[in-house]
């Protein structure tokens, strides 16, 4: 175990430079090494260690091994870990944070929010080990008959390169708190801040040794960590693509799997709307961390009578705002986080433009930095409208009802989030309920997270509301136990 003085950073390379964390200790992987690439610069930060499926076994067996005892202490020592967790990442926010801005390419604020999500998760997560885990249930026979929630066992994350920290926390954090050991794979892409920050911070809050295991890796390994008999629960985050064959996979070995997928999320302007304060909240919505956010707003349904006027100044907007590196100076947008995807968004949005769609803003690009893009009256049938762009693309229709809005917006695979501006606080409540959506925002954009509440969507977006709130997390990390007692053994007729 690595200890630190005052003085000392939290994240030394030549700790775990080409390493993998199991059993408490920073060891060679079995597959190789590759560089943390700086996305704005081109600059190696590191090279961080690969796990190959003989490593992912090691570190169930090991992890497997240390849930027992940590399961088996009382609630109050598993409790101190995690406010100590949460204490840390605060008090480490900028050395991490400076991690975030430059592997990951966010803005600071994105970045600093990032770091206050990770401490809010393990604060929440402090109250689980002490929690109501359980309830006493009727009985047909004279006996004592209980719902117990028992640990899992060993948890498998598998968390994505956008937002590393959140997307990782959330599920690594309740995960521990509930007695369970945890196996992260985190993107290969941003393994120093979305693997190795959050194997130190549980390192330095006291959780003894093989309970957190890190083991960076392709699909290899992700496919080793759900095909592990160990590995009880999976918690990705992902592509819904990568997201389906986890699930059939996981399907394959009996063992549950929560999914958190892709998103297209609608973003309802009624008649009645501020076009200024929609404009506003749009632009957040659809171009905060360069669109890289699985609630980003990508599709614009904006009444006609207010279209025009809508378009306009979101493209002004647009226009308007700085995309350059984000740890040398004040940027609205960082770059992309590589080439392939820069690529695919370039496609997108080319493709629109030639299927019909205006381009009235952006659509260019310098290296990774991708501007913040509006199309107006995309083709119902574009990829840029209808598919996941996950780049800063902002695809604008308009309607004419109610009625046509709420088929517009609940006319895709996806179901993660809804914002809905309008004056009227009600029937936007109403328009609503008849959209099929996880998340629900009136008078807000889609990207909204906090640590105690619910977040999971419907049909293609995942397979519901399995992280956030003490209920979901003990439902998605705990198994239910019947358990009954009685004074004296049963007589049965045979």
């Amino acid at each position: 175990m690595t200890t630190l003085t005052q003085a000392q950073p939290l994240l030394r390379t030549a700790d775990f430079a080409g390493r993998i964390f199991i059993d408490g200790e920073w060891v060679v992987g079995g597959g190789g090494e590759i560089p943390s690439i700086e996305p704005a610069t081109g600059a190696t930060l590191a090279m961080v260690g690969m796990a190959d499926p003989a490593d992912v076994a090691r570190a169930a067996e090991g992890a497997a091994r240390a849930q027992k005892e940590w399961a088996a202490l009382p609630h109050p020592a598993r409790a101190a870990v995690l406010r100590k967790a949460g204490a840390l990442w605060e008090e480490y926010a900028e050395e991490i944070g400076g991690w975030n801005i430059r592997e990951v390419g966010a803005i600071p604020p994105l970045a600093g929010f990032a770091l206050h999500v990770s401490a809010a998760e393990c604060y929440e997560a402090s109250a689980l080990p002490s929690a109501p885990l359980g309830s006493i249930l009727s009985s047909e026979e004279p006996r004592l008959s209980l719902a117990q929630q028992m640990p899992v066992g060993v948890v498998g994350v598998i968390s994505p390169f956008n937002v590393p920290l959140i997307l990782g926390i959330r599920a690594v954090a309740p995960a521990l708190a509930l007695g369970n050991a945890v196996l992260l794979k985190p993107d290969p892409r941003t393994v120093i801040t979305g693997g190795v920050a959050m194997v130190r911070i549980f390192e330095e809050a006291g959780l003894p040794a093989g309970l957190l295991q890190l083991v960076p890796g392709g699909a290899e390994v992700g496919e080793a960590m759900v095909a592990d008999p160990r590995v009880r629960v999976i918690a990705f985050t992902g592509s819904t693509r990568a997201g389906r064959a986890v699930g059939e996979l996981a399907g394959r070995h009996l063992k549950r799997a929560h999914l958190e997928l892709g998103g297209n999320s609608a973003y309802i302007i009624r008649a009645d709307a501020d076009v200024d304060k929609a404009v506003n909240l749009a632009t957040w919505g659809s171009f905060l961390h360069q669109g890289q956010i699985c609630m980003t707003v990508g599709r614009h349904i904006v009444h006609e009578s207010l279209f025009d006027e809508y378009v306009q100044k979101l493209a002004a907007k647009a226009d308007s705002m700085h995309v350059g590196d984000p740890a040398a100076g004040q940027v609205h947008l960082g770059p992309l986080i590589d080439e392939v995807q820069r690529d695919r968004v370039h496609s997108l949005v080319q493709d629109a433009v030639a299927q019909g769609a205006q381009l009235r803003a952006g659509g260019t690009y310098d290296q990774l930095f991708y501007r913040p893009t509006v199309l107006a009256n995309t083709p119902k049938d574009a990829a840029a409208y209808c598919e996941e762009v996950f780049g800063p693309v902002a695809s604008v229709v308009s309607y004419a009802t109610d009625d046509e809005a709420i088929a517009l917006a609940a006319d895709t695979e996806y179901g993660l989030a809804l914002g809905i501006v309008t004056a009227d606080v009600f029937g936007g409540l109403e328009m609503a309920r008849r959209i099929p959506t996880g998340i629900v925002h009136i008078n807000d954009q889609t990207v909204n997270d906090e640590a105690n509440s619910p977040f999971g969507g419907v049909g293609s977006s995942g397979t519901g509301s399995r992280h956030g709130g003490a209920q979901a997390n003990i439902d998605a990390f705990t198994e239910t136990r019947w358990i009954t007692m009685r004074r004296e053994p049963g007589a049965y007729p045979l």
